[in-house]
Parts: C-alpha cells; structure tokens; sequence
C-alpha cells in the first residue's frame, strides 16, 4: 500500500539502500523513527510522518537487481 503525503514533499534524499528509517530529523520534536522500505521495481518512498522522500539512487538500484 503506497503512502500518499498528507504534506507536501518537505525533504528528498537520496539512498543506496533500498532499506531506509526516518526520524524526523530537522524538524521540530522530530518523531517516532519508522523504518521503511523501498519496494522491488519501485524508486521510492515516503515517510508518513513528515513527508521525507527517500529515492533510491540508479547505482544502488542495479546492485539491488542482482
């Protein structure tokens, strides 16, 4: 099930892992870490707390294929 921001996209990083986890750093209070994932044949994902996008880099991707 895709997340789809309640908020616009506050932040977008760019990973090699295809594993992720957000906490909210930088914003205020920040929020409970979550550990996410991003899914086979997908390029990204969003934290459903504060919106972060976390985009797989192509690198990562072809490593990831293997």
């Amino acid at each position: 099930m895709a997340h789809t921001p309640t908020f616009p996209v506050s932040e977008t990083v760019e990973v090699t892992s295809p594993d992720v986890a957000c906490d909210g750093i930088g914003i205020a209070l920040g929020h409970p870490r979550v550990y996410l994932q991003i899914k086979p044949g997908e390029r990204d994902v969003v934290c459903p707390y504060c919106s972060r996008r976390f985009v797989l880099v192509e690198a990562a991707e072809a490593t990831a294929a293997q």
